[in-house]
């Protein structure tokens, strides 16, 4: 007899329909999968062989068993399948009726004894399942408030397999885990950590309200104990808060990677990231021999922080250059391609030698010239043309330490980044201008669509820079000293003017000023007083 049971699984961060076909016919006892299954997968007959046995239902030992999972040209990984298959079993043997098994979806790992273990990647299968018109959708327990966040499907929360035949059998009895639309509208989150616990450095908070207003990376250097980390974990504080959308797709990563616990539903907080400088390639971008998220998707719409950065290794800052500039992560393979969003915002840390204090005003530097340089050139040129605002953060001196603070909290500072971020998303909700210029030379072409949608100055493109930053007389003027002076490239130019665009935002105003770009050269400048030679 067969049986045709519907489940799916996880390719890069969206869901796949797999159909999972099992014949049970006369023939030498054997149990056997195919359609490009992987370990995990395979091994999949042992445990619902025992689990079956185990909640007092029959396996078919002396049947052939095939199980095909279709299609057979994509690779299945995980033991997701489990119970779909132990499901199939029993229709395929007579032990449940077939007809109940249409329309649903299920998706769940065995134990031996039969119960269900929760899996992976639950939450965009609950979207791909929307989106396919499924009305029933079975999950392990522990999985059932992360699917309960999609709307217009049906998710029943299963224990065991013995709960599993009871709510195909018995569908009037079983109950589905009831949708709360309250989880897609959270509270404003409450932070540990605040900006009003920071004394003195207030150029260094004006940089980093900048940063957050904008989406634009961040280079700290300082010496040892002069804030840099303390700072940057309380970035995350004065960004706006995520939208809807934007935590749906951060959850659907977190839910792929496995890291969503039953309590948590849905990730209503942007990510804070902070490997380790051991961390390697495949960990901090993705990868690995199963394809999954890296650190830099984890901190998708967020902040990663990379502390002593000149200890990571060159590979690895090398492939942050492309998520960098396309908020995308490619990993390709012999048998398919993974895309990982990867949009967050960069806050780098490290000190300006090797000891810790060269340029130091209280404490001389031991470091050799020599050295100095090659501890500088750890971070290469490329990467440093892709961060916004390189700011020096200097020890703070005897008084700053003894007197009592009294600084600014990071909600009345969240409050003027949120306000800049309205103009912005207003501003990028219209579409360009149809009389913007372009440079001289260069022939105009007609408008293209966004590859993908920007959020904030830190995204736009030429085409935004050219509608959104025209230039004055005077402010082309100062751009140009600053152009021969710093020996800006291209892209730090561009740079430049986005994080202009970003303080013209922040005050306020319409156009870009000399104001606004004379404090972003500043922030474009102290690369050359470390890194010049």
């Amino acid at each position: 007899m067969l049986a045709r049971v519907l489940s799916s699984t996880i390719l890069g961060i969206d869901a796949h329909e797999i159909y999972v076909e099992v014949d049970v016919s006369p023939g030498m006892p054997s149990t056997t999968i195919v359609g490009l299954p992987d370990t995990a997968v395979n091994e999949s007959k042992e445990r619902v062989r025992t689990a079956l046995k185990n909640s007092g239902f029959q396996f078919p030992y002396d049947k052939r068993v095939t199980i095909n999972l279709a299609p057979a040209d994509i690779r299945k990984t995980g033991p997701s399948f489990d119970l779909p298959i132990a499901v199939g079993l029993l229709v395929a043997t007579g032990q449940l009726p077939a007809d109940h098994i249409e329309g649903a979806q299920i998706v769940g790992e065995l134990s031996l004894d039969g119960n269900v273990r929760p899996v992976s990647g639950v939450l965009p299968i609950a979207i791909g399942a929307r989106a396919h018109g499924r009305k029933r959708f079975y999950v392990p327990k522990e999985n059932a408030r992360e699917a309960a966040v999609v709307a217009d499907i049906a998710v029943y929360p299963i224990g065991s397999l013995h709960e599993m035949a009871l709510a195909l059998t018995m569908p009037e009895r079983a109950a589905p885990m009831p949708y709360d639309p309250t989880l897609l509208h959270p509270d404003t989150p409450q932070f540990i950590h605040d900006f009003a616990d920071v004394k003195g450095h207030g150029h260094v908070k004006r940089a980093l309200e900048v940063a957050a207003a904008g989406g634009h990376n961040v280079l700290l250097i300082g010496p040892p104990g002069s804030g840099k980390t303390m700072m940057a974990r309380r970035l995350p504080s004065i960004l706006p808060p995520l939208s809807v959308d934007e935590a749906l797709e951060v959850t659907k990563l977190y839910s792929v990677a496995g890291l969503l616990t039953a309590e948590l539903a849905l990730i209503n907080t942007r990510p804070f990231r902070s490997p380790h400088h051991t961390v390697s390639t495949a960990a901090l971008v993705g990868g690995g021999t199963i394809p999954r998220p890296g650190e830099v998707s984890l901190a998708h719409h967020g902040v990663l922080f990379l502390d002593e950065l000149p200890e990571f290794a060159r590979d690895a800052l090398e492939v942050l250059r492309q998520p960098l500039e396309d908020g995308v992560v490619q990993i390709s393979r012999v048998n398919a391609s993974y895309a990982y969003p990867a949009d967050f915002t960069l806050v780098a840390a490290m000190n300006p030698c090797p000891c810790g204090y060269f340029g130091d005003i209280f404490r001389q530097c031991t470091c050799q010239p020599s050295s100095v340089q090659k501890y500088l050139k750890r971070v290469s040129g490329p990467l440093l043309d892709r961060i916004d605002l390189h700011v020096e953060v200097p020890r703070l001196s005897e008084e700053e330490l003894l007197t009592a603070h009294t600084g600014e909290t990071s909600e009345a500072i969240r409050e003027r980044v949120c306000r800049a971020r309205r103009i912005q998303s207003q501003r990028f909700a219209q579409p360009l201008p149809q009389n913007a210029k372009p440079p001289s030379g260069e022939k105009a072409t007609p408008p293209e669509p966004p590859t993908r949608r920007i959020y904030c100055n830190a995204q736009m493109g030429p085409r935004e820079l050219r509608a959104y930053c025209p230039l004055r007389p005077e402010v082309k003027t100062l751009l140009r000293a600053a152009i021969q002076q710093l020996g800006l490239s291209a892209r730090a130019y561009d740079r430049l003017l986005k994080v202009a665009r970003t303080i013209a935002d922040l005050c306020g105003s319409e156009e870009v000023q000399t104001a606004h770009v004379a404090e972003a050269i500043q922030y474009r400048s102290l690369d050359r007083k470390f890194w010049s030679g």
